[in-house]
């Protein structure tokens, strides 16, 4: 299954099981936690493995998140917004900045990569030393590259009672983004009819 780092970031709001809304970088550690589950998506980008956060970095990380739900917002409207944060959404333009601005403190280069056997490939040479500054670019440009491309159109948030989640659509008729949120979209729309046809009553005869 294909998986997107700006997605990623986008979820770390989620719906926490009972009801409510869970933030996986509600705690340095939690956040730390959070990097190095990223390592496949951030290889070379940083060493996410072996990287430890601390509060700015944190903070910077869930800055960038709101930038990537603002504008994940403005990519699905029409259609409402994740319900988490549609009262508080940062400004498209203000979080283009903020985007923008993160991914070029980070100098790098593309160069070209081609083993004996293989096909050639592109890599990204940083010139900066800060993992920190080096994470948080990564995930500006991957925000970027997400925003900028094929999948972006197909970017949508779950509707399902309480989720709070945006997902890319996989087919034609997906609603939800998982199937336990079509399940539970299904057992309310049944709840409504039936809640409809008791208060309309027994037609008369």
């Amino acid at each position: 299954m294909e998986q997107w780092l700006a997605l990623e970031l986008a979820s770390t709001i989620r719906h926490d099981g009972d009801g409510g809304v869970a933030d996986d970088l509600a705690t340095v550690r939690g956040t730390t936690d959070w990097i190095r589950k990223q390592g496949p998506l951030l290889a070379g980008h940083v060493p996410a493995e072996g990287l430890t956060a601390d509060e700015d970095l944190r903070l910077g990380i869930i800055d960038l998140r709101q930038a990537v739900r603002a504008l994940f917002a403005r990519l699905v409207s029409p259609a409402p917004p994740s319900p988490a944060d549609a009262h508080r959404l940062m400004p498209a333009d203000r979080a283009m900045d903020r985007l923008n601005t993160a991914a070029a403190r980070e100098p790098v280069a593309p160069q070209l990569c081609w083993p004996e056997g293989r096909a050639p490939a592109a890599r990204l040479l940083t010139g900066e030393e800060d993992p920190y500054v080096r994470l948080v670019a990564a995930l500006a440009r991957a925000a970027i590259d997400f925003l900028s491309g094929p999948q972006s159109t197909r970017l949508r948030s779950c509707t399902a009672p309480r989720c709070v989640r945006y997902f890319v659509k996989s087919h034609g008729r997906q609603e939800w983004c998982k199937p336990s949120c079509g399940n539970r979209a299904r057992a309310a729309r049944h709840y409504r009819r039936r809640r409809t046809a008791a208060d309309d009553g027994p037609a008369p005869s």
